[in-house]
């Protein structure tokens, strides 16, 4: 479990680095980007390496309907980590949609993930898209938002969110994690 909350800290650290100390970050320029890139690789190896090898107990079971409920966050979860690059209009309601994605998929995940792993792992990533938030907002003051674009990029993104939902699925299936309460 080690290896995983390594990760989760080197994570939030790299991102939380530009906000927490914009001087240091700003004096190290280009340099500055692909250390918080290096870092941020190194601690995507540690999370995974660190899921995988570690012990779990179980700690909850929540009822299956949640796995309706997984389904539908982990769409609009997807929605949102994409949906600030196109002009479309929700991206004007919403400060901090790939954040507000990553919460989502985060809380998703521990609608069906019950295991002390999962809940360090999901529990962590959640944890720090809220504290990002909190840092950004404090940093950058008062939200201007976006000029508006029109509803046909929500869809367009909606539609894009939906087809990497099934792909995800797919991939989840490939690798023995349904994504459908029935065949589990």
């Amino acid at each position: 479990m080690i290896w995983l909350i390594l990760g989760l800290v080197i994570w939030s650290a790299a991102h939380l680095f530009k906000r927490v100390a914009p001087r240091q970050r700003e004096a190290l320029g280009n340099k500055g980007r692909a250390l918080v890139a290096l870092l941020v690789l190194i601690s995507l190896g540690l999370m995974i390496m660190g899921y995988r090898a570690a012990e779990t107990d179980f700690l909850y079971a929540l009822p299956m309907w949640t796995w309706h409920a997984n389904n539908a966050l982990m769409l609009i979860a997807l929605f949102l980590m994409d949906i600030g690059r196109v002009k479309g209009v929700v991206r004007t309601k919403i400060r901090h949609p790939m954040l507000w994605g990553v919460t989502l998929w985060a809380a998703a995940h521990l609608l069906v993930n019950g295991d002390t792993v999962a809940v360090v792992l999901f529990g962590g990533l959640g944890l720090w898209a809220l504290v990002e938030m909190a840092v950004i907002n404090r940093a950058e003051g008062p939200w201007t938002p976006p000029e508006r674009g029109s509803y046909a990029k929500d869809a367009m993104m909606l539609a894009a969110a939906a087809v990497l939902f099934a792909v995800i699925a797919g991939i989840h299936y490939w690798l023995g994690y349904s994504v459908i309460a029935a065949l589990n």
